[in-house]
């Protein structure tokens, strides 16, 4: 039987309005699913009117204008049922699911979906579990030491993956998935005895440890930035009576 790195994986990215994951909005995203690895990516894309500006420095990113979003994108409310049903059905198989910094585009579905569909992405899951890889975690922790950025681009440059069209949802997906078979090959003799779910759940420990780290960096150069160590959904925030 093949190792979880070789096997199937689907992957999961949005691009936004911006990075509060409790106001800003999805202006489109991509579900990748691989039967195999070496298989042809089955993408599935959604470009979203969010219904709200998007502005300037957001669509320096991703490319994607107020107009045309207004001109060639759909209403929220069924784009985002269709992207939870779409995830709900690779873990209902027990595909994981690849999210490059999972806690921001999983989160910001979530409040997407109790914004528009009054639910949860746990409510579309129906207790199917979400076994998550998330390649930023997992290369921080397998490769601690090594210097430099470890933004997507950069994971990429470092493992050999071929990423054209940075900042394009089904692109920045199928990069991350070819990011985690690469870290799954690179440290196989650490990683090829966990099944999934035993390496989603370290993965919240070393995430939780590894804001920590950041958190106590933060306070030493005097900055009041805060790390959540939840990972890969940060709990709702509820509001104050």
């Amino acid at each position: 039987m093949p190792c979880w790195f070789e096997g199937p994986l689907a992957a999961f990215d949005t691009e936004t309005t911006g990075v509060d994951v409790e106001h800003d909005r999805i202006v489109s995203a991509a579900v990748v699913a691989q039967s195999q690895a070496g298989a042809s990516p089955v993408v599935t894309r959604w470009l979203v009117d969010p219904g709200v500006p998007v502005p300037e420095e957001a669509t320096a990113v991703h490319g994607l204008t107020e107009a045309h979003l207004q001109r060639n994108g759909r209403w929220p409310s069924p784009v985002m049922e269709e992207i939870a049903r779409a995830l709900a059905g690779h873990a209902a198989h027990g595909v994981p699911l690849v999210v490059m910094n999972a806690p921001f585009d999983l989160t910001l579905l979530d409040r997407e979906l109790r914004r528009h569909r009054a639910s949860s992405l746990a409510g579309y899951l129906a207790g199917s579990p979400l076994w998550v890889l998330d390649p930023w975690v997992l290369d921080k922790h397998l490769d601690r030491y090594r210097k430099g950025r470890r933004t997507l681009v950069d994971l990429c440059a470092h493992y050999g993956v071929e990423l054209s069209g940075a900042h394009e949802a089904a692109a920045d997906a199928v990069a991350a998935l070819e990011v985690v078979r690469a870290v799954g090959r690179r440290f196989a003799s650490r990683l090829d005895r966990l099944s999934p779910s035993e390496l989603h759940a370290r993965q919240e420990v070393w995430h939780a440890a590894q804001a920590r780290g950041l958190q106590a960096w933060f306070a030493r150069n005097g900055s009041d930035e805060q790390c959540d160590p939840a990972w890969p959904l940060r709990p709702e925030i509820r509001a104050a009576a």
